[in-house]
């Protein structure tokens, strides 16, 4: 066969080749900036590297011991995530706690919430004190910033606010509690109902005072005081005189360690003492044998009576070298409930986080769950009493209906 031939045919298939290799080569460019788009869509995430938690407590004062546990919990709850590597939209994301002591004043507290919403949190676990919370909660409704807070007072969730979250069980059911307790388990013919002035205490003390009225108990003494007040020596003597032979009571517990004081002074400690949440604490251990009885309603319940808390309360003393002084297993669900909306949002809008909590069917690990209703008020909250035995807090019994 001749060359000549077979020469117009190969001329046309080495042109052909050359015209092909533009065609090839635009399809690589055109896949190359696809995937050069993807890489730049993921890169400018609109997740930021951090998102920033506020904590906002009374860290200082009479109440720092009950703010910083609640520090410690959702503390503790960030460094757990961190260590596991949070991911939001399938990005790794740091998260930091912005800490604020809001000095249980109402003022400071606002102050406190200014400041965070200048920080540029996107939710905040706080506050500790109904009257603070109060105050503080319109702060973050501005930017709608979700608020979860540990405050009873049944006015945090009638602010009819997007972004207020109670972690535990309201005043309106604990004051059923400390009614119905005082009335059929601590039965006398005069009563004496004493309140710290705030709104958590005194309006946690007028329902208790309700509810015995209801169950046709007698209240000889009604008085309020401010929650500062450590003279109770005219108090004492007004007690003894009434011969009141039951304390319903929503003093803190270092006011409730002064009037057991005074009224050992006199000599009239033939009394039960049935108190709110401020005094379970592990100061009022102090006071164990001082009159015939001290108890305490609480929503927030032991760590211990948790079928998980035990693990909790190993992991907390080990990082802290001290055991919860209140509720700190209530704040480190709440981070990990909250950390669940943030990822649920895929974003750190706090708007979107808020709609997330509204939605979510949280899992708590110490408590089990968390999920809200419309106006922010937790399900599943229940009341116990507790009573002073050799210096430690026993369950007498607890329920979500009393």
């Amino acid at each position: 066969m001749s060359m000549k031939g077979r020469g117009p045919r190969a001329a046309s298939v080495q042109q052909g080749a050359r015209d092909a290799a533009p065609r090839w080569l635009a399809r690589l460019a055109a896949s190359a900036a696809l995937i050069g788009a993807a890489w730049g869509l993921a890169g400018c995430s609109k997740v930021p590297d951090t998102i920033r938690i506020g904590v906002a407590q009374p860290l200082s004062g009479n109440l720092g011991a009950l703010g910083q546990d609640l520090l410690n919990g959702a503390t503790m709850a960030v460094d757990e995530l961190n260590r596991a590597g949070f991911m939001v939209d399938g990005k790794r994301v740091t998260l930091e706690i912005v800490a604020q002591d809001d000095r249980a004043d109402a003022a400071a507290g606002k102050a406190a919430a200014q400041q965070l919403v200048n920080d540029g949190v996107v939710a905040v676990i706080g506050h500790l004190n109904s009257g603070v919370s109060i105050e503080a909660a319109p702060i973050y409704g501005e930017k709608g910033i979700p608020q979860l807070a540990i405050s009873t007072n049944p006015r945090f969730t009638q602010l009819n606010l997007p972004t207020t979250f109670r972690l535990v069980a309201n005043d309106t059911l604990q004051a059923k509690a400390m009614g119905s307790f005082a009335a059929t388990q601590l039965s006398h013919a005069s009563y004496a109902v004493l309140d710290d002035g705030t709104p958590y205490g005194k309006g946690l003390a007028d329902g208790a005072a309700q509810q015995l009225a209801a169950e046709k108990k007698q209240v000889t003494v009604r008085q309020s005081f401010d929650d500062r007040t450590k003279d109770f020596a005219a108090t004492a003597a007004k007690l003894q005189a009434a011969n009141v032979g039951v304390i319903v009571t929503t003093l803190n517990d270092f006011q409730v360690l002064a009037l057991l004081e005074a009224l050992k002074g006199i000599g009239h400690t033939r009394v039960s003492v049935l108190g709110g949440d401020t005094i379970k604490t592990t100061d009022m251990a102090r006071a164990d044998g001082l009159v015939d009885g001290l108890y305490a309603t609480s929503p927030v319940l032991e760590a211990r009576e948790f079928i998980t808390g035990r693990q909790f309360l190993d992991k907390y003393t080990t990082q802290f070298k001290k055991p919860p002084a209140y509720g700190g297993h209530y704040t480190y669900d709440a981070m990990y409930v909250l950390s669940a909306a943030i990822k649920q949002a895929g974003s750190a809008d706090p708007k979107a986080i808020a709609k997330a909590l509204h939605a979510i069917n949280g899992y708590a690990p110490v408590t089990g769950t968390m999920t809200w209703d419309a106006a922010g008020e937790q399900r599943y909250g229940a009341v116990g009493v507790y009573s002073l035995r050799g210096g430690r807090w026993e369950m007498r019994m607890r329920s979500d209906r009393w």
